[in-house]
């Protein structure tokens, strides 16, 4: 999982940002060990389906939608033959429906035309990058429909799959994005995805600016994982549980 791409990004994106030269430098180390990217709706149709994926897939997903990632990280995928997974927060992308609050240079919608038309799957981030599973359930049907209504209507096509803000979820928001028409959906975890979790809770490892090609090799073979994000699990929890609290005084948490 990763967010902005950036030799200089703002600070509100410094720890989850990398720069260029670490993403080719990524890039590089999972061809060097034969993982092949795939999207994250022929990774969810796959398990659907039974039919075949490559030896070693791997999904290579970007939060958000930062220019950087057009600007960057495109050209190493194109080098490599690799696809990716973008989740845009269709609010956040400079145009007439812009709500405000991005936290860096966005793309603007003819990039993300343009990765679209580069391979790239384009993926829901909602729209405004909301906690979803603090809202009620009319704000979150938005959320979730706007979102999905909005990439349709710029790309031709209404995309499949969906990440969740901050990695929050729960099953009334999972339901919801189903309902919106999103066949999967992808939180955060620190874990490798697996089948077992369902299509609407694949889980993701986050790469920062601070990981090194050591330990982006870890992430990749799924090793050390209870290591390398033990500090993060923790404080998972934790905000769960605050979340949890905080939904049930609202009285919509499930």
């Amino acid at each position: 999982m990763y967010h902005a791409v950036a030799p200089d990004p703002a600070p509100a994106t410094l720890g989850l940002s990398v720069t260029p030269d670490a993403f080719a430098a990524q890039m590089a180390e999972v061809a060097r060990r034969g993982f092949t990217p795939v999207t994250t709706a022929a990774l969810a149709a796959a398990w659907r389906t039974g039919a075949g994926l490559p030896a070693r897939p791997v999904l290579v997903t970007f939060d958000d939608g930062y220019e950087g990632v057009h600007r960057y990280a495109l050209p190493v995928l194109a080098r490599h033959s690799f696809t990716s997974t973008v989740f845009v927060t269709s609010g956040w992308l400079p145009g007439r429906h812009t709500t405000g609050g991005a936290l860096d240079t966005m793309l603007s919608w003819g990039q993300v035309r343009e990765l679209a038309a580069a391979g790239t799957e384009i993926g829901g981030h909602s729209h405004s990058h909301p906690q979803l599973d603090q809202l009620d359930a009319r704000r979150l049907r938005f959320e979730a429909l706007r979102c999905r209504e909005l990439v349709g209507e710029e790309l031709g096509t209404a995309p499949d799959s969906f990440a969740y803000p901050y990695g929050y979820s729960s099953r009334r928001v999972r339901a919801a994005v189903r309902e919106a028409g999103f066949g999967q959906a992808l939180a955060v975890g620190n874990a490798l995805a697996r089948r077992r979790q369902g299509p609407y809770a694949l889980e993701r490892v986050t790469v920062r600016r601070s990981t090194t090609v050591e330990q982006f090799g870890r992430l990749l073979e799924g090793t050390s994982l209870a290591r390398d994000f033990a500090v993060d699990r923790a404080l998972t929890k934790g905000y769960a549980l605050a979340r949890r609290a905080r939904g049930a005084v609202r009285g919509h948490w499930i």
